[in-house]
């Protein structure tokens, strides 16, 4: 089945630049798209209506969890930040929701950020990395 892609297509403006948002259709088959080779996810999730404050008995059951699935994982105050093949990492976040709702929680929300890139492999460390050599090199 055949669908349409949109494509940037040439088109000068007035200071004789290309036009970045025209674009014209191209047929794409989606059914043959891949998933990203690699990306990383950073995520929250929370148990609703549990009526306690503390989720930290739910987070270390997820912790757990990816300490098994032997994907790179870093918790943080906020919540994990999990890489691997985007199959893997989607597939251990819902795990995470089935663990969590094994624990007792009927209902958990999730808010998450996920980054891929194509150009190199970067790791959530490299970017840490990256960001704290450059304030070394102001000091």
């Amino acid at each position: 089945m055949n669908r349409l892609l949109f494509r940037p297509r040439p088109l000068l403006c007035s200071l004789n630049r290309l036009h970045p948002f025209h674009r014209t259709a191209v047929r794409m088959d989606y059914s043959s798209v891949p998933t990203p080779e690699r990306c990383y996810a950073d995520f929250c999730l929370v148990p609703v209506g549990t009526g306690e404050l503390s989720v930290a008995k739910e987070v270390a059951e997820v912790q757990k969890l990816l300490k098994a699935s032997g994907l790179t994982y870093t918790m943080h105050s906020a919540g994990t930040t999990v890489e691997g093949s985007w199959d893997e990492v989607m597939r251990v976040i819902g795990q995470a929701h089935s663990v969590v709702h094994q624990v007792g929680p009927q209902r958990i929300q999730t808010s998450m950020r996920v980054g891929t890139r194509t150009d190199k492999k970067q790791t959530a460390a490299d970017k840490v990395k990256r960001v704290e050599d450059l304030l070394a090199e102001s000091k």
